[in-house]
């Protein structure tokens, strides 16, 4: 009797709550039904919360939804204000759960911690989430939110964690009412927004508790607020990459609590602010902004907590103090651009940390540098230079950043979605490690080669998230000047092949939620997770047979086997000789085997290869997002890293974009023709599986466009852009007159031309591009084909393609050159507004002060102007006959430079650390944009093109 009591009692404490809330199975129901890819114990089971992976309860109540980095596709639903328990709700890194993020959600009214992270939510941010009183936890960061920041997020009184970085949010930050409100919120994360106007005086207050104010890469004008110098626990603040001007307000300088302060790439003038109080400054950049002519501060010689400064562009005159390079834990200065005289005297206790001194173009005249300084010192463009070749060419090592060794399993050779990691000291195991990008927003340290700092990472990870020693690898470590760290984080199964959903929930929710707590000089992070669980497959199920049925089956299943391997034999005879015919005729590749064999008609390629699916595939991590870096009407672009260690661009069509085999094989065999130091060069490409991939040299700073915008975070001045304009005009001309046959690129604009990180341009898309000798033999489309406001109107008008039309594009960008304007705004043509405002009778700027760009129109004297205007608008004459020819354009650009004594050319790679390192999601982005292929119809001629009427004659 007590066995059978004991065994009901048993049954009594497994069976399933009776009293779980019938409200909330209902909405995770409803839920669910939004969503595809949930995880497999949501569908077995009627009882969420005794097994459904990511689901937690209280009292019968639904109290936690955790489903980060679920793969979870679709919106959410309505109905998760039902969840009305729910104090926990974290759907972060599911990159394709998104839609507008629904206003029921403020009805939740118990949630304290919100985390959407890394989502495609879109749309405005609801106002209602300011009924969440309870609130300590909002991360809405990585998503595409627009409009405002709505003015009843100042409500959550409890909240102290607020990141709504990387979005597309525009406008002010709102006060009174608004963000002002949250004096006990440590963390405002507001990076890579669109957000405009002043920072209001009345945001900041000495009673806040905030310690991160984080507002870099954003549109923000006038002064930067002085009330910002008074929160007194202030450790990091971040405007760079905006519009502040006005001085910088000396109550910054009196936080003793500061570890970095980031203010470059503003408008800043007045005094280099005076430091000297932060006596725990660790990182300081204050360069390209507009500072008074000045010596170097006084704590260039004091502030010994220092390690990494940045003040390139700051009119700093004078001596360098010698005491800056003995601070002990200094890793990094970068004084480029300044007029630092006399001699530089690096001798004494040099710090044993530093790795780099970098001091371009400024006026040193004589070095003397101890012996026991082995690293980076970069002096380009000093006098010194010119009488001691030596120390010009004196220690410029390449950093190596930081890379976990794996030890022997590094060459073992696993699928493409897997990596090798020791089991044992002599065996390695293949597994699928969970995986993603950290971003550490600011760093209080520059050096990415010391193996010091990021064991520290990988240990603390270990342990916190519990994992075994060695289950945790960093690699493509990338940091640069106003940009962030970012790296590759690889978490290792302990036991098996990979992780289960259960597995994954725990180790993502501890990095998105912040309990993992980086060391201090790693700042803040946000973690950005890969795809791990792929998405739902249809399984087809089978229904359960008598084994008589399954006998009689067999039988009549071998007697047919047998006629059908008789009928199959000659069926795939006869298909073989099929298809082999058809491949002779259709596919041009048909005999090309994976190895590159040269079978049959394969392309003529002159220095490109051929890649297999499976090679892109394994250096994309499978086409992860991670890698993305660009996207345009023709696919995405990937960053990967081949199998030679060269890192490359690769152009990945998509389904509807992809052309017949032909004329893939044209453009393959017109791209590999051109080898020039200014045309991006083709390095293979992959015909395989269906798909049409372009692998292209890897060029890290961007688009000219995004540079003369200010995206990129370098001060591109007029010296710089006469470099640019000769050297795409380099790239023209070779393909005008030297490629074999020659080529009209035929779109011709300024996101086609990209930068490498000398800043030399390289001309990139050939998608539209036609054979001079196609042309002459009437093989032209009739079809006018090109981009708006570059277009050359003749052109347009007669559809007979030249050289001459790609003179005209040029012309355009050569005015993009001087004003920094897109060729067609608000109305606006470029041709025509210059055309109007020449003024022959101005000598110092042509009549176009206020078209100028103010970047080089404030800065310096602008060498060669009048002659570049005019040949600008010779290039963009109505009729083609008057044009010049690009050679002809080259000439004159040297012309320009040699007459004005400007050594342009050349001159030898300017350093990656002078102009910094930018995000390689931008670099991307614009470059491989989508091919118009509208009909000439589409243009409106008459309201762009004409300008004849004012032109002079």
């Amino acid at each position: 009797m007590q066995r059978l009591l004991l065994l009901f009692l048993l049954l009594v404490g497994l069976r399933p709550s009776s009293s779980q809330n019938t409200q909330d199975v209902a909405a995770l129901q409803t839920l669910m039904k939004n969503w595809k890819n949930v995880p497999q114990s949501w569908t077995g089971s009627a009882y969420p919360c005794t097994s459904w992976d990511g689901i937690s309860c209280s009292n019968g109540r639904v109290t936690e939804v955790r489903l980060p980095s679920m793969n979870l596709q679709g919106t959410l639903s309505n109905a998760i204000d039902q969840l009305s328990a729910l104090t926990y709700l974290d759907l972060s890194n599911n990159p394709n759960l998104g839609g507008p993020l629904t206003p029921n959600i403020g009805n939740l009214k118990q949630l304290t911690i919100l985390i959407l992270l890394g989502c495609s939510f879109i749309g405005n941010i609801p106002k209602e989430l300011g009924n969440l009183k309870q609130l300590t936890f909002l991360a809405l960061n990585s998503n595409k939110f627009t409009g405002g920041i709505p003015p009843t997020l100042g409500l959550l009184s409890n909240l102290i964690w607020l990141d709504l970085s990387a979005n597309q949010l525009s406008g002010q930050i709102p006060v009174s009412p608004g963000l002002n409100q949250l004096v006990s919120t440590k963390h405002f994360h507001f990076s890579e927004n669109q957000l405009t106007g002043p920072l209001s005086e009345s945001l900041f207050n000495a009673n806040m508790s905030l310690i991160h104010a984080i507002f870099d890469n954003n549109k923000f004008t006038d002064s930067i607020p002085k009330s910002l110098g008074l929160v007194p626990n202030l450790t990091i603040i971040r405007l760079d990459q905006n519009q502040f001007s006005g001085p910088v307000p000396n109550s910054i300088g009196n936080l003793r609590n500061l570890m970095e302060l980031s203010l470059a790439n503003n408008q800043l003038n007045g005094r280099v602010p005076d430091l000297t109080n932060a006596t725990q400054l660790n990182y300081v950049d204050l360069s390209n902004n507009n500072f008074a002519n000045s010596p170097a501060p006084g704590w260039f010689s004091t502030l010994t907590s220092l390690n990494t400064l940045f003040m390139n562009n700051d009119c700093l005159t004078g001596t360098i103090p010698s005491a800056l390079f003995s601070f002990p834990q200094l890793q990094q200065v970068s004084l480029a651009k300044n007029a630092f005289s006399g001699t530089l005297n690096m001798r004494g206790n040099i710090s044993s940390q530093l790795r780099v001194v970098d001091l371009t173009d400024n006026r040193i005249i004589d070095v003397s540098v101890d012996p026991s300084y082995s690293n980076s010192l970069i002096l380009t463009g000093n006098p010194v230079c010119a009488d001691d070749i030596t120390s010009c060419k004196l220690q410029q090592k390449q950093q190596i950043p930081y890379a976990t060794r794996l030890g022997p399993c590094g060459a073992i050779s696993c699928h493409a979605d897997q990596s090798a990691i020791p089991v044992t000291s002599q065996n390695c195991a293949c597994t699928n490690p969970f995986q993603g990008l950290m971003i550490f927003r600011a760093p209080a340290f520059s050096d990415v080669t010391n193996p010091t700092m990021f064991q520290l990472l990988e240990s603390t990870l270990v342990q916190h998230l519990n994992l075994a020693p060695g289950s945790v690898a960093l690699t493509d470590v990338e940091f640069g000047p106003g940009a962030p760290l970012t790296f590759i984080l690889q978490i290792f199964p302990v036991s098996g092949t990979g992780f289960n959903r259960s597995d994954v929930i725990i180790i993502s929710s501890a990095l998105v939620n912040q309990t993992y707590k980086a060391p201090p000089a790693f700042g803040p992070y946000s973690f950005i997770a890969s795809t791990y669980f792929p998405s739902p497959s249809v399984i087809k199920s089978s229904k359960t047979m008598s084994t008589g049925a399954i006998i009689g089956i067999a039988i009549a299943g071998f007697v047919l086997t047998v006629g059908l391997v008789l009928v199959a034999i000659y069926a795939l005879r006869q298909k073989r000789i099929a298809k082999e015919a058809v491949e002779r005729t259709t596919n041009p590749f048909a005999s090309w085997g994976a190895g590159g064999q040269d079978n049959g008609d394969v392309p003529q390629l002159k220095g490109a290869r051929y890649f297999s699916f499976e090679e892109l595939k394994k250096c994309t991590d499978n086409f992860s997002q991670i890698h993305e870096i660009g996207s345009g009407g023709y696919g995405k672009v990937y960053k990967g890293t081949l199998g030679n260690g060269q890192v490359a661009a690769i152009k990945r069509a998509q389904q509807g974009s992809r052309q017949g085999a032909p004329e893939f094989k044209n453009e393959i065999e017109l791209l590999s023709r051109v080898h020039h130091k200014n045309l991006v060069s083709l390095v293979g490409f992959c015909y395989e599986q269906g798909e049409q991939m372009l692998v292209y040299e890897y060029i890290p700073n961007g688009t000219l466009r995004e540079n003369l915008m200010g995206k990129r975070g370098i001060r591109v001045d007029w010296k710089k852009r006469l470099r640019i304009a000769i050297g795409s005009a380099k790239g023209l001309a070779y393909l005008h007159e030297l490629a074999d046959p020659p080529i009209i690129h035929r779109d011709i604009k300024s996101t086609n031309i990209l930068l490498d990180e000398s800043l030399d341009a390289k001309v990139a898309d050939f998608g539209l591009s036609k054979l001079v000798s196609d042309i002459q033999k009437g093989h032209v489309s009739t079809q006018v084909k090109g981009t708006l406001g570059y277009l050359d109107p003749e052109y347009f008008m007669t559809q007979q393609l030249s050289e001459k039309s790609d003179v005209y594009s040029f012309g355009v960008v050569m005015l993009e050159l001087i004003t920094a304007r897109q060729p067609i705004k608000k109305g606006k043509y470029i041709v025509r507004e210059i055309t109007r405002a020449v003024d022959q009778y101005d000598q110092e700027y042509y009549g176009l002060k206020g078209l100028i760009d103010p970047v080089i129109r404030d800065s310096a004297k602008l060498i060669g102007f009048r002659r570049f205007v005019q040949l600008a608008m010779e290039c963009v004459e109505e009729s083609a006959v008057d044009r010049p020819t690009m050679n002809d354009v080259v000439k004159e650009l040297e012309i320009i430079i040699q007459n004005d004594g400007a050594q342009l050319l050349n001159s030898g790679s300017l350093s990656a650390d002078q102009y910094g390192n930018a995000k390689d999601r931008d670099a991307y982005g614009e470059h491989f944009p989508q091919k118009d292929d509208s009909s000439s119809s589409t243009f409106d001629y008459n309201s762009v093109y004409s300008y004849s009427a004012v032109k002079p004659k």
